[in-house]
Order: C-alpha cells, then structure tokens, then sequence
C-alpha cells in the first residue's frame, strides 16, 4: 500500500483509470484531466529511468530508457499503419524523420543551450559522438534519402530486395553501435565524475529495481495511448487555426519524446553533458535502426507498399541539422552558441511546415 502514495506510482495508475474507463472518450473535462495525468507519467517515467540507471549504471540506463520508447514507438506505428491501411503508408517515414529532427536539433539543442547557460563550457567525449554520428548518417541514408532517388520502383519507394538489405543493414549498424557502446568502447561513453557536480548516490535495493522496471513501462504506454487517443482532439484544435494536419505528428512525437528530453535536460543541468548525448543520440539511433525493420516486415506481411524517401525540402533540413550536430560535437567542448543554432534549426523546421 506504500507505494500507492507515491506520486510516481499513483499518477500513471490514475492515468490507466481513466483511459480504461472510457470517459476520456465523453467530455472535454476528462481530456484536461488526461493531459495532466499524462505530463505526471511523463515526470514518473524520467523518475524510473533515474532510478534504473543508478542500479545498472552507465550507459546501460540511457539504452535501457531508449530502446523502452522505440520499441513501444513502434507498437503505435505498427497499428495504426495495420488499422489505417492505404492511408498510413507514409506514417513510418513520417513520424521517424519528426522525431529524428527534435532529437537533434530540439534535445541536443536544449541540452548544449542549458549546459552552456550554467557552466559555460561542458566537456564530453568526441570518440563515442563519432561513434553515433557515424552510425546515424549511415542509416539515415538507407532509410529516409535514398529510398527517393533509386530507379527500381517509380517514387519514394523501395522493391522488396532493397527493403530488405536496407533492413539488415539498419541492423547491423545499430547492434555493433550497442557492442561499442556496453562492450568495446565502453569507456567512451562513460562521464567524467570529476567534472560533475558530486551527488551521494541512494542505494538501489533488487525490489526497487524491479518496481521502476515494471512502473517505468507502465508510464510509457500510457503516455502513448493517451497521446494517441488525444490526437484527434489536438487535430481539431490545430486545423481550427489553419494549420497543417503534419503538425499533429510533431506534436505527438514531441510527447513520446518528453521523457528522454526531461531526462537529458537533467543531466545537462547536473554537468553531465555525456548522460545526454548518450540519452540523444541513442534515441535516434534506435528510433530509426529498430523503427524501419520492424515496420518493414509488418509492412511485407500486411502487403502495404510504405512510402520512405522524403521530399528535397525535407532532406536539405535533415542534412542541415546532421551537419550542424557533427559540427557542434567534432571538439569535445560545447557551449551555448551550439545550443542556440540548433534551437533556430528545429524553428526552422516548424515554420517551413507550417509555411512550405
């Protein structure tokens, strides 16, 4: 019974409630109600990564908190895309160049923006960014840039032999990036104790572990089936303004998104500049290096033809965004100035949706 009086376990249990309930569906006081009790299980969920990451340490916490969010990213792309049909067939590529752009350009951003703000100059280490940055520009290529320029089949298309390798070699990328990051160069994705700000780590006990685990999922789906059941009302909302309905993706991504950029924001603040980037960049990793496969092979069985290569418009923002992050993090220093350019980045990208 103790635990129900903690707010990081109560919150997403009252937000399972209601969505089970049914009235969120009802009245618009319920869906106010909703959007509070999602912002708490956002908070919950960054309080049991917190948590995690203590226990396991460095870097499994931020992989644990990743690899969490994609795949129950990929759970909500999957069914819808199955219960959209002909419709959704460019959802995938859609919602993963949204979240890719506020990951680089919004999380990092913030993060280099924040850090900057109160130390000045943070420290992190260039071989595990590399490392990433590498990793992310390859699979960019295969997933979201050449789909648009190869001849097989006519548009943004790839045949099926070409999904296929595209598939495998998202893969592999993203397996021997984890092999780096937790086994051969594990020390690169490690922080610099000595530069950051000296906290006295609680102990973890095996029953705590196992109660974040579990309440750490139980936040995440729900922040995403209430994000996803709210869509429509945001979508009401967002057209009322005349405004594009592709603003609807970004304001969901921006939700799933919330615990990974909170607790990345957290470790800026604490000095802790490699924790983020670990948090950042792993997330677009996965996000796009899981993401893809999966939705492929669903995509094969269900005979949906998706849709991947972006437009030119869309390509010139995300290479901008690649190029300024491999810029920003080339030194091993950062300072606000890299925060600020790619804050006006994701601006950019906002404003050219809303005025192509």
């Amino acid at each position: 019974m103790k635990l129900l009086y903690q707010w990081t376990v109560s919150l997403p249990l009252l937000a399972c409630l209601l969505f089970f309930s049914g009235y969120i569906y009802e009245n618009v006081t319920f869906q106010i109600i909703a959007g509070f009790l999602l912002i708490g299980s956002v908070m919950s969920a960054v309080h049991h990564s917190e948590i995690i990451a203590h226990r396991v340490g460095e870097p499994y916490g931020t992989i644990i908190l990743a690899v969490a969010i994609t795949i129950i990213e990929v759970s909500v792309i999957v069914s819808l895309m199955i219960s959209g049909g002909e419709e959704s067939v460019s959802l995938a590529r859609d919602t993963v160049y949204a979240a890719t752009m506020l990951i680089l350009n919004g999380i990092v951003g913030l993060c280099l923006f924040i850090g900057g703000l109160k130390h000045h100059e943070q420290t992190f280490s260039k071989h595990s960014v590399t490392i990433a940055l590498v990793s992310l520009v390859s699979i960019i290529m295969f997933t979201l840039i050449l789909p648009t320029f190869t001849k097989s089949i006519s548009g943004p298309y790839y045949s099926s032999s070409q999904m296929i390798f595209a598939s495998v070699a998202c893969l592999l990328i993203y397996v021997s990036f984890i092999f780096a990051q937790t086994v051969r160069h594990r020390e690169y994705f490690l922080t610099d104790e000595k530069n950051t700000q000296q906290i006295i780590k609680p102990f973890i006990t095996k029953r705590s572990l196992i109660t974040s685990a579990v309440f750490l999922l139980v936040s995440l789906s729900i922040v995403v089936l209430l994000a996803k059941t709210l869509s429509p009302s945001i979508e009401e909302i967002i057209v009322s303004y005349n405004l594009p309905k592709t603003l609807v993706g970004i304001v969901i991504a921006s939700i799933i998104l919330l615990p990974e950029g909170i607790a990345a924001i957290i470790a800026a603040r604490k000095n802790k500049l490699q924790t983020s980037l670990n948090l950042a960049l792993g997330s677009a990793l996965a996000s796009i290096g899981l993401t893809i496969p999966v939705v492929s092979i669903v995509c094969h069985f269900y005979n949906i033809q998706i849709i991947l290569g972006l437009d030119y418009l869309s390509i010139i923002l995300l290479m901008l965004s690649v190029l300024t992050v491999m810029l920003s993090l080339n030194s091993g220093r950062s300072n606000i100035v890299y925060g600020t350019v790619l804050l006006v980045n994701l601006m950019a990208f906002v404003y050219l949706i809303v005025y192509p």
